[in-house]
């Protein structure tokens, strides 16, 4: 019975040393994780922080690109009058020189 119970004494020690091993283990493991954890974190908000730079970045960005277009049409508004205007002096030109061969070839065919 004394050998019996020696033995298992023996077995629980060897169990408990076991134990305490993979509890060191495990407590290592839990120490790197939580400094990963904490790297990630820091990391997480770094990128956050660039994130938020780079929106306003673009805002102002957008911003700027829509003060040129309103100033490049508000330009390009008289041009296009200007065009238009030009055309309608072109049609009219057109008009009166047709008219003007139209005369001519009535003159030639009279003579």
């Amino acid at each position: 019975f004394v050998h019996q119970t020696e033995w298992n004494l023996y077995l629980m020690t060897q169990r408990a040393l076991k134990a305490e091993s993979n509890m060191e283990k495990l407590r290592e493991e839990i120490s790197v994780l939580q400094r990963e954890l904490e790297s990630s974190k820091a990391e997480n908000e770094n990128l956050k922080a660039d994130q938020t730079m780079d929106m306003k970045a673009v805002k102002h960005n957008i911003d700027f690109a829509l003060q040129n277009l309103h100033k490049i049409l508000m330009g390009a508004n008289p041009l296009i009058s200007q065009l238009a205007s030009g055309a309608k002096s072109l049609h009219f030109v057109a008009e009166v020189l047709r008219s003007t061969g139209r005369i001519s070839k009535a003159e030639e065919e009279k003579e």
